[in-house]
């Protein structure tokens, strides 16, 4: 007897359709799985067999044979256990039904015959609706997951004799799940914290709405207290929201990560990781690759705070994310390539000690030499704002009332110069913000007069700026004019650009 059951695996962030081939034949009683399994897949004899017995079926003792298909392709996980199982009751015929096509199962397998949620169901969702499969049969936990998809039934199995005494016409068959996402759009994202709770430091918040608007990476250098993480963490809160295909790719990468926390992600990522994080927690990987913090902040913000106490390979494997918008990760059992197009936001001290031209700064010129060579000049060329973060005054600090705007105000400003980036990249292919333009279009849309080219050449030749900063200084100041609503670039616009090189006119 031979059925075939349509199942699904995740490569990368995408889901791909998996035929669960099970075939029954006398013999001496046997159970193998074909097809590239690994160790989880291959410890499903055992979960099947006892789920099937304990749910009051009977096993058949025969030989069985499972091929996963296509075989060239390693499966991993345990959520096979279910399209199996269905596959080993429609050959004995406790489930009646031998036609699954346009039928989808995925879910693992308690000893108990009850069924586990398992990571990844999104992609694999999509992949089947992509295969025209319409009817998904997955665990109650994941089904409102599943849902998302558009054009879906979803059917929530909460164990194995819940599934047969549907297929078998029962009294109690299970309702398909319905969601719309866009029901998750109604308002505005709301945040807990606010640019208006930050006193002073109005040249840095400048900074970041500027990095907002063209998407720009930013580092902020000053001492502690300055409140450099305080603005980093209201970052999303002036970043435009998430349409609804943004929010369903990163609710994708979060489902396969195992980290989704909310049916669906409506809020931008931030992103915190700690500075002993490895670099392979950084970009992913592992023996099964799995997205790391890069792909995690996908669509969002990746804060990476005290910069230079990273390690320095962790550090390096950020510049080709930084430029390519994605991470391929080589391992033995294929290559998985993970989207990872982030704001980068960073922080650091100026010195060791935080404290440098103050009396109470106690780092020699070799110990601050060692500090900031921690930073690679290649990676420093791809951050395009660095601006310095003074110490706040008694009088900013003092003032009751709120004096600076809101993120609220500051955000429709961002909306604003995004709304002239969106018409001016309309044409112009997978290009959206100005930080991301090649050098084909800065040519194309950072023309400058005689008089704003003049002031560039002068700082470039002072400086000795590398091409990537030269290209960097015109895209922000690109940002910088449709923030004021301009359409050309000024040379103001240009002078507010090179003012925001922070590290290539004192620290370098």
């Amino acid at each position: 007897m031979f059925v075939k059951v349509a199942s699904g695996a995740v490569l990368g962030v995408d889901g791909y359709k998996v035929d669960v081939e099970v075939d029954l034949a006398s013999g001496l009683p046997a159970f193998d799985i074909v097809g590239l399994p690994d160790s989880a897949v291959k410890e499903s004899r055992e979960r099947i067999r006892a789920a099937i017995r304990n749910a009051g079926f009977t096993f058949p003792i025969k030989r069985i044979t499972v091929n996963l298909a296509p075989a060239d392709i390693r499966k991993s996980g345990p959520a096979f256990d279910l399209p199996m199982a269905v596959g080993i009751l429609m050959c004995t015929d406790i489930i009646k039904t031998k036609d699954t096509k346009g039928m989808f199962f995925a879910g693992e397998l308690s000893l108990d015959g009850l069924v586990r949620p398992v990571n990844g169901i999104l992609p694999m969702v999509m992949a089947a609706r992509q295969e025209g499969i319409k009817a998904v049969f997955v665990p109650l936990e994941n089904a409102e997951e599943a849902a998302l998809v558009e054009g879906m039934y979803v059917y929530p199995v909460k164990s194995i004799t819940g599934l047969v005494a549907h297929f078998s016409g029962g009294a109690d068959p299970i309702t398909p799940l319905k969601i719309d996402p866009a029901q998750f759009f109604q308002g505005e994202s709301t945040y807990d914290v606010d640019f208006a709770d930050v006193s002073g430091q109005i040249y840095v918040k400048r900074a970041l709405t500027i990095a907002a608007a063209g998407y720009h990476n930013a580092l902020m250098i000053g001492p502690p207290g300055a409140g450099k993480t305080m603005l980093a963490r209201r970052m999303p809160t002036i970043l435009p929201d998430l349409s609804i295909d943004e929010s369903m790719e990163i609710t994708k990468i979060y489902s396969i990560a195992g980290q989704l926390k909310t049916l669906l992600m409506t809020q931008r990522p931030f992103r915190t990781p700690h500075h002993t994080a490895s670099y392979v927690s950084l970009t992913g990987g592992g023996r099964i690759p799995t997205p790391g913090e890069i792909s995690l902040a996908h669509n969002g913000v990746l804060f990476l705070d005290e910069l230079p106490e990273f390690q320095k390979k962790a550090l390096e494997t950020l510049r080709q994310p930084l430029e390519d918008g994605q991470v391929t990760i080589t391992r033995a059992n294929g290559v998985s390539t993970y989207p990872s197009v982030f704001l980068l936001l960073a922080a650091m001290n100026p010195c060791p000690c935080g404290y440098m031209g103050t009396p109470r700064c106690t780092c020699t010129d070799t110990e601050v030499s060692r500090y900031l060579d921690k930073i690679s000049g290649p990676l420093l060329d791809r951050i395009d704002i660095q601006v310095e973060a003074i110490p706040v005054e008694y009088n900013d600090l003092s003032t009751v009332k709120k004096s600076t705007e809101d993120s609220a105000t500051i955000k429709n400003r961002v909306e604003n110069a995004r709304d002239r980036q969106r018409k001016r990249f309309e044409n112009e292919g997978n290009v959206r913000f100005n930080a991301k333009m090649p050098a084909t279009l800065v040519n194309k849309h950072c023309k400058l007069g005689k008089e704003a080219q003049s002031l560039l050449k002068n700082v470039f030749d002072t400086m000795g700026l590398s091409a990537r900063a030269y290209h960097k200084i015109l895209k922000i100041a690109r940002t910088i004019a449709d923030l004021n609503d301009n359409a050309d670039i000024t040379p103001e616009h240009i002078a507010e650009a090179i003012s925001y090189r922070g590290l290539d006119r004192k620290y370098w």
